[in-house]
């Protein structure tokens, strides 16, 4: 961890480090099962907010699959959070939810999505973010979609291990 949490960022410290799970795994009803290694950075800079970054690569190839950079929020002296999210195939989505500190856990839903103009369909609509600390260093995330063409569904589900 090394840096030194902001004071508004003590209901989700819990979440500050570096993470990695070897078993992600991916579905969604019109897509092929697949699986995904995936490594996770949630940093405090000293601001009220975690820097964050996530790079999945193909477990067989190497080969780099998707990426995020962003920020989670939290709105000072409460439970409330936002997470700003940019993805590499050309979207961003704004998330909102809170934190629950007895289960130690964080719900968050898509409030916003933009996209680049050529963003080949289905297009994004909505994502649900279920991020739940299991124990001290193992963290279970879960993420649903909704596309143009598919109600919201689970998507992609992992266990993460504190790096």
């Amino acid at each position: 961890m090394g840096t030194t949490v902001h004071e508004a960022l003590k209901p989700v410290a819990w979440l500050v480090g570096q993470w990695s799970t070897k078993d992600g795994k991916g579905y969604f009803p019109n897509i092929n099962s697949f699986q995904y290694h995936e490594e996770l950075e949630f940093l405090c800079i000293g601001q009220p907010m975690l820097n964050f970054l996530s790079k999945s690569t193909n477990p067989e190839t190497q080969s780099p699959m998707h990426q995020e950079r962003g920020f989670l929020r939290i709105k000072p002296g409460t439970n409330d959070l936002a997470f700003v999210v940019s993805h590499n195939f050309g979207l961003t989505s704004l998330e909102e939810g809170h934190v629950d500190t007895e289960k130690k856990e964080i719900v968050l839903e898509t409030v916003n999505v933009s996209r680049i103009s050529f963003a080949k369909p289905p297009h994004v609509k909505k994502f649900k973010r279920v991020i739940r600390l299991l124990s001290e260093d193992t963290l279970e995330i879960t993420l649903f979609m909704e596309t143009d063409t598919t109600s919201l569904s689970e998507h992609l589900k992992a266990i993460y291990k504190r790096v």
